[in-house]
């Protein structure tokens, strides 16, 4: 009778933590209660964002493989307005978030490492027959 109940636990916490790495993080915060209008959002600090991120070496790789020097991109960035900007800066910023996905990796490997050590210490083999 012992036996099926930790079969049954040791699935259940393998599912657990599946749904518990898989699921991503919300960070949850206030907003305001004022509207933001164009005139508030600080130009400089988005222009930082976009510099930052054309600074990369992966993006000046890519955008030299597009034809585009430094020059161009620069007269472009003139070109757009405050509200241009902000919305660029903003997509840049949801760009980095969607990067990191080494966290699902590693819980993946926690949860392979769980199963492989349960197998191990209770001796059990998986035989696979057709």
């Amino acid at each position: 009778m012992r036996k099926p109940l930790i079969k049954y636990l040791a699935c259940y916490l393998v599912v657990a933590i599946t749904v518990m790495g898989v699921i991503p993080r919300v960070y949850a915060g206030f907003s305001p209660s004022e509207l933001v209008t164009a005139s508030q959002v600080d130009r400089s600090a988005d222009l930082k964002t976009i510099q930052r991120t054309l600074e990369m070496k992966a993006v000046q790789e890519r955008l030299e493989a597009w034809g585009f020097s430094k020059d161009e991109i620069q007269t472009r960035l003139d070109r757009l307005d405050d509200r241009q900007i902000h919305q660029l800066a903003l997509q840049i910023d949801e760009l980095r978030v969607g990067q990191d996905s080494s966290g699902v990796i590693i819980v993946l490997l926690i949860i392979l490492l769980v199963v492989v050590l349960y197998f191990w210490l209770s001796g059990q083999r998986v035989v696979i027959t057709k």
